[in-house]
Order: C-alpha cells, then sequence, then structure tokens
C-alpha cells in the first residue's frame, strides 16, 4: 500500500540509520483506520533495534491484530539525531505503519522493560504531544496504559500513566478493548471509562487510588478513592501456554536488530527461587509449552521469516522437561537448512555440552557461567543452586570438549558479602583457569590458552524478592568491592588468562532508586527530562550530573531509597500488588538468607511461596 512517509527524504537522510522510521518491514500488519473501532500504538521506550528484540511486543502485536476491529501499531524512541530536528520543526512523533501521529490513536502501550527507559517514556509522551501528566490529559488524548516487567513496581512513574496492566498480556486485553468500545460508542467521557477499567483483573488505574505517608517518607496508607475498584491489583497468568496465541509471522527488519533470529518461548517461569532474581518470583509458576505445540510453531515461524538461526527462550532452558527431544528435532531439521540453533540460560552439564557441541562452532563461541558469587556461603545466602564442585566438572568437561573460553558472571554487593566472598570470585577463576592447564598440553582445545572473562554487575534489590527489604551499597562500598577484586585478580596465579568487566557505578544507584521508589519520584524524572536527560541505558548518554541536579531541584535525598534496610513492618510501594508471591513468603525467605539455609527448588519440594493459587504448572505436576 503507498503512504506518505512522516519524514521528508531530507531529514532521512540526514540522521543514522533512517530504516528506523520507515515501517513496512516482513510480515507488518496494514489496515485501513476507517474499517477498525480502536487503533492501538505499542511503544518501545528505546530505539528501534532494541524494541524490534523483544519478544512481548511482537505477542501483543499479533494478539491485538487477530482481531478484525483493532489495528495496532508500532513506536519507538526517536534516536537524539532524530529527537533534535522533530523539536526543531515540530514533527510529531508517529506509528510506523500509517505514520500518522501517536496523538491520533485510541491508546498508547507503553512496555516497560528496565527502570532506565523512564526518561524516554517522558520522550515519547512530550514528541506525541500528550500532557506527561495523566491528571492534564482531555478526552482527544490516547488512553496510555504500561506493562512489563517494571509494573511489579509502577509507583514511580504512576503520574505518567492513566493504567497499567498487571501481567501477562494474553489474558484480559480483550475485556480491556471490549469496555473501551462500549465506552466509546456510548459516549461515555475518559473518567468513566478509567472507572469501569479498573474493575478488569489485572488492570491498575494510579488517579483512583491515594497515597499517605509518615513523616520519615515511608507509607502510611495506600488506599482506593472511588468504591467498587479493589484494594489490591491481581497479576494475571496464563495457565495453558500450549493453547495461546503465538505469533507465527513475527516482525523481520530491514536493518540489524539485537537479537536478530527467531525466538521460540518455551516455557514461563523458573523452579530455581534466586533470592535476587525478580523474573524468578513474578513470572511463577514454571509452565511449559507442549513439544508438539513447539515444533508446530519453530517449522511456521521459520518458514514465514527466513530466519538463520533459532533461539530457545527461558529463564532456565535446562529445566524443560523435553528439552533432549526438542534439540534433536531442531537439530535434525535445521541442520538441513542450514539454521544456527542458540541455546541460552543452559546450565552446564553433559547433557548441555553434548547439545551445544552439535549446534556451536566450538572455535567460534565461548560457555557462560553464572555463579553469581564467589564462595560457597555466598551462594547458599542467595539461593544459588551450585557449587564449586559442579562449576569447575562443568568447566573440565568443557575443555575436554574443545572449548577454551569461558563468560563468568557475578553480583558484587549482595546481603552479607565480605572480602572472603569477593575474593572467592578471583579465586574461583583461577581454579578454572587451572582446570584448563591441567589438561595434557597436546590435548588443549584452541590456541593451547584459556580465555576467561569475568564480569560483575553490582547489585540492585528488586520488589517482589526476598532481597526487598535489603540496603544497597554506596556508590563508595560498590567502588572498594570492585578495586579488591580487580587486585586480586591481578595477583592470582593465572591472571594473564583473565580479563574483568564492571558495570557502571551511578547507573546501578539510579537503577536501585527507580525501583523500589514511590510516587515522589515523578518530580525528579520529569526535572531530569526536562533537564536533558534520556537513553539513560545508554552509557554514552548517561548524564549523572543531571540526575544529581534532578533530586535537589527536587529537595529529595536518593539515600531514602537505596541506602536503607527497610523494617520488617514497612509498607511498600507495590504492596497493592498481589504477584502470587506472598509478602509471609519472601520475608522467610529473606531471614533464611541471613541464616545461609538453602530452599529446595520447586521441583524438589513446594515452599508455600503462595503461587498455587493459579492452578497451574509446576505446582501441580504429578
Amino acid at each position: 500500500m503507498m503512504r506518505k512517509l512522516a519524514l521528508s527524504d531530507d531529514i532521512l537522510l540526514a540522521v543514522e540509520k533512517p530504516a528506523r522510521y520507515l515501517g513496512n518491514e516482513i510480515n507488518a500488519v496494514y489496515k485501513d483506520k476507517e474499517s477498525v473501532d480502536i487503533r492501538f500504538a505499542m511503544c518501545f521506550p528505546d530505539v528501534y533495534e532494541i524494541g524490534m528484540s523483544y519478544l512481548g511486543i511482537q505477542i501483543i502485536y499479533d494478539l491485538l491484530n487477530a482481531r478484525d476491529d483493532i489495528a495496532c501499531e508500532r513506536v519507538y524512541s526517536p534516536w537524539t539525531d532524530l529527537d533534535k530536528i522533530m523539536r526543531e520543526r515540530n514533527i510529531p512523533l508517529f506509528a510506523l505503519e500509517s505514520q500518522d501521529p501517536v496523538k491520533d490513536f485510541d491508546f498508547l502501550g507503553i512496555t516497560l522493560q528496565y527502570e532506565m527507559c523512564y526518561t524516554n517514556i517522558l520522550q515519547v509522551l512530550d514528541l506525541s504531544g500528550i500532557p506527561l501528566y495523566a491528571a492534564e490529559r482531555s478526552e482527544e488524548d490516547p488512553i496510555v496504559i504500561g506493562g512489563g516487567p517494571c509494573v511489579y513496581n509502577p509507583e514511580p512513574i504512576a503520574d505518567f500513566f492513566d493504567m497499567f496492566y498487571i501481567g501477562e498480556g494474553e489474558t484480559v486485553y480483550y475485556d480491556l478493548m471490549d469496555t473501551y468500545k462500549a465506552c466509546k460508542k456510548a459516549g461515555e467521557s475518559r473518567r468513566a471509562f478509567l472507572e469501569k477499567a479498573a474493575k478488569i483483573p489485572g488492570i491498575y488505574v494510579p488517579q483512583l487510588y491515594d497515597v499517605s505517608y509518615h513523616e520519615d517518607g515511608t507509607i502510611a496508607d495506600f488506599v482506593p478513592n472511588v468504591e467498587g475498584i479493589p484494594e489490591k491489583i491481581e497479576k494475571q497468568v496464563v495457565s495453558d501456554l500450549s493453547h495461546v496465541i503465538y505469533p507465527e509471522k513475527p516482525l523481520v527488519p530491514f536493518i540489524k536488530v539485537t537479537q536478530d533470529r527467531v525466538v521460540l518461548e518455551i516455557q514461563r517461569g523458573c523452579i530455581r527461587g534466586c533470592r535476587f532474581c525478580q523474573a524468578g518470583m513474578v513470572y511463577r509458576p514454571n509452565r511449559e509449552r507442549s513439544l508438539e505445540y513447539l515444533k508446530d510453531k519453530a517449522i511456521k515461524i521459520l518458514t514465514s521469516t527466513g530466519h538463520d538461526e533459532i533461539s530457545l527462550s527461558s529463564l532456565s532452558s535446562s529445566d524443560y522437561s523435553d528439552l533432549p527431544e526438542l534439540t534433536d528435532f531442531l537439530i535434525d531439521y535445521c541442520e538441513k537448512k542450514k539454521i544456527n540453533i542458540s541455546l541460552p540460560s543452559l546450565r552446564i552439564d553433559a547433557f548441555s555440552l553434548d547439545v551445544m557441541s552439535k549446534v556451536q562452532d566450538i572455535r567460534k563461541s565461548s560457555l557462560t557461567f553464572a555463579p553469581e558469587a564467589g564462595s560457597q556461603r555466598l551462594r547458599d545466602v542467595i539461593n544459588k543452586g551450585l557449587t564449586e564442585e559442579v562449576i569447575l566438572k562443568g568447566a573440565g568437561d568443557a575443555f575436554r570438549g574443545g572449548w577454551n573460553r569461558v563468560k563468568l558472571y557475578f553480583m558484587l554487593g549482595q546481603p552479607t558479602e565480605t572480602q572472603e566472598d569477593i575474593f572467592g570470585i578471583a579465586d574461583l577463576a583461577n581454579k578454572i583457569a587451572l582446570e584448563f592447564y591441567d589438561i595434557p598440553k597436546e590435548d588443549r582445545p584452541g590456541n593451547k590458552r584459556v580465555e576467561i572473562v569475568v564480569s560483575t554487575s553490582f547489585f540492585v534489590p528488586k520488589p517482589f524478592t526476598p532481597f526487598q527489604w535489603s540496603r544497597q551499597c554506596t556508590e563508595d562500598e560498590f567502588r572498594d568491592k570492585q578495586r579488591y577484586l580487580s587486585n586480586s585478580i591481578r595477583e592470582s596465579l593465572n591472571h594473564r588468562s583473565i580479563r574483568y568487566n564492571w558495570h557502571e557505578f551511578h547507573l546501578t544507584e539510579l537503577e536501585g532508586i527507580l525501583a523500589r521508589g514511590d510516587r515522589k519520584l515523578s518530580e525528579v524524572l520529569v526535572n531530569a527530562y526536562q533537564s536533558g536527560c534520556l537513553f539513560d541505558s545508554w552509557s554514552e548518554c548517561f548524564r549523572n550530573d543531571l540526575w544529581v541536579h534532578a533530586f535537589e531541584k527536587a529537595g529529595m535525598d536518593p539515600a531514602f531509597y537505596v541506602h536503607r534496610e527497610r523494617g520488617a513492618e514497612e509498607i511498600f510501594p507495590w504492596d497493592f500488588i498481589d504477584a502470587g508471591v506472598t509478602k509471609a513468603f519472601l520475608r522467610r525467605e529473606y531471614e533464611r538468607a541471613l541464616d545461609e539455609k538453602v530452599t529446595p527448588n520447586c521441583r524438589q519440594g513446594c515452599s508455600g511461596c503462595g503461587c498455587r493459587v493459579y492452578g497451574g504448572g509446576v505446582c501441580y505436576e504429578a
């Protein structure tokens, strides 16, 4: 179909990667706007290459466009070069498919994947001509709805959204759309629709709830301000993943994106119970897709996209019951068609190494281990079910199998961490190198040397984890830990074989503030955005000085949100959400962590987290 592009040729020639803004990709869906009742602009508030790599948007895009009465289109954050031009020339932000302004749509859906995209949300609203604050919007403005992992504490951005969808998109989106359609037909107001939407399970409308605070800044109360809406919002969960819509014709980008491959989601949730991991808690219970469902989808998606790689998506792929059968099927199918297979999130055991040796070019690939902590004591604290013996055996088997590159991921600053635990990271890396050098020289793989990359991120306590009560380290503490580890690695016997990478200090503190913050942070976010903060997750764009000033201008102390241990009875900003895992369970797990006690995984025994209420998945396996 012929479309008039929102950007003229001179603009497209002046910006980096103009294909970000053209649309028209393979499998994109086009509908006549006159033939639909609802127009939905689905936004990923980051650059196109990041947003196009995200499965969640593909699922919602497919789900909404499956209905004849809804047209769903895509929006991404314009990169800084186009952002500047759009402001200079007053060009409104537009959706890719129709190239129409976002302001012309009924809904603007924004996926919230990570806290560092929050200023980009304000960019999207601003460039669209939509008032930043929900309370200031008129009947003509789109309904702004947020979804994704960050909605498990939506409060720092609550003032900017009309509503949030808590849980998995396949459950109540159609109910929400039907409610909107009925309100529109009856000529009802925006407010009337919001009040009806708030009665749909999983929908949270911030304007309909009031927060009050104690003098010390903690929350005193959080209550609805209209009758008939729930005090707690219940997370929505798909109980049967083998009879649910899944995109068989996902969009194929014209330019290289971060995840340029077919993504096959094999299961949701995780049985492991790592105490630092939010995804492992909020995506419970663990639910698997059937083998036949996955075989069928794999063939259909590979055929419809022409991709030359398929990746299995899951929090812990090794825990998928039919993994041997699925990988055998994929190896057989993909080998003939010269399609690569990517298997992330595997535990390094004999089966995984066998499969990876069949699907990877060993000479080019590296193995990834995520011990998360250097000592067994701290691995027990965080409930990481991994022993040094298993790690060393896995590494040794890998080296004898032909690998000579290993990546190791750790976190610094976890609760109860000591210098001994930090030294354990250097010690473990050194022991892994020794596993390689213990192999006779003539039998060693590759160039006879081993490459070990140690990467550390800094621990950020997240909502709905046992560590949600924990304090986060200060910048100075993080810096001392990183320096001590760097010196320990430098002094280890095999230091020439070990490379060390670490994360940005300031970014970690800000992530911690936004992860566990409350509604008062909206003023800070607006201050930061208006002073020029944008694309904060990109190191070349992040400006810590502007953020410091934004807090000062709002008269707020960042330390309140990150550097204090929270009281056992404190009301958290996210306590109004029922995510399945109970607060009592999380507190119990926190206390077990401090006692260095391990909790068995969900298949070994139920720990009473609360997720049996969903009536499916691992909780009900025989």
